[in-house]
């Protein structure tokens, strides 16, 4: 798979707490030259990053991030926020509690009810798979099969574990109805990202891929010659 294909389904993140408006600005800029397909940034950076990158690129946030355990009421006012400040896509934590209650119908309410407060925005549902069971993954995959969220996410990187090899092939296994899969955390570069792109994700969320890009291009390696090269 070639570099520049990888790249159009990167969602080049930074979540990290501490980060600062420069450190946006760098991703946002990032992500522009490599052709990303999004930016994913906390909630509180995404107005300004939306008026600085003037639509060159979409703007991703997240919402009941990451613990997934704030009311349904606090997601869908987060939602409606982040798309009155710009934001195209949105990454959802559903109630891991919940989940583990076998409380679907709860959870599928909920996503639904983020759903319309995104208004129409594209909707990721990070469904934490290292702290699932192989039963709640499945349970998982029939609950937003069955929403109108448009893609199931395994994690949201700062749990106990990111992406597995068995998390993508047991998802693209149960998804249904056209439901999506974006692989996160763990991603270590552009051949992990070639791989879970094989197995059936479409979107990776991840960090390292651009930044394992960026090191080559300060040594002097341009675009062409890194995007030549397969993984």
């Amino acid at each position: 798979m070639k570099l520049r294909e990888i790249l159009k389904h990167v969602d080049h993140t930074l979540l990290t707490p501490t980060a600062v408006w420069e450190d946006i600005q760098k991703v946002c800029d990032e992500a522009i030259r490599w052709g990303a397909a999004s930016v994913c940034i906390p909630p509180s950076y995404v107005k300004a990053a939306a008026e600085y990158v003037a639509g060159g690129i979409p703007i991703c946030t997240v919402i009941g991030f990451p613990n997934g355990y704030a009311t349904t009421a606090v997601k869908c006012f987060e939602a409606d926020r982040a798309a009155a400040d710009g934001a195209e896509e949105i990454d959802m934590v559903v109630n891991l509690g919940r989940v583990r209650a076998g409380a679907d119908d709860m959870v599928l309410e909920e996503i639904n009810g983020v759903k319309d407060a995104c208004g129409g925005r594209l909707l990721k549902v990070i469904v934490e798979t290292c702290l699932l069971t192989q039963e709640e993954k499945v349970r998982m995959c029939q609950v937003v099969s069955a929403s109108r969220a448009q893609f199931i996410k395994t994690s949201t990187g700062f749990s106990t574990g990111g992406a597995t090899r068995e998390d993508i092939l047991l998802l693209k296994q149960h998804m249904k109805c056209g439901k999506k899969i974006k692989a996160a955390g763990g991603i270590r570069g552009p051949a992990d990202a070639a791989e879970m792109l094989r197995l059936g994700a479409d979107r990776i969320g991840t960090s390292r891929v651009i930044a394992a890009l960026e090191q080559a291009r300060q040594k002097g390696e341009t675009y062409e010659t890194i995007s030549d090269t397969a993984y």
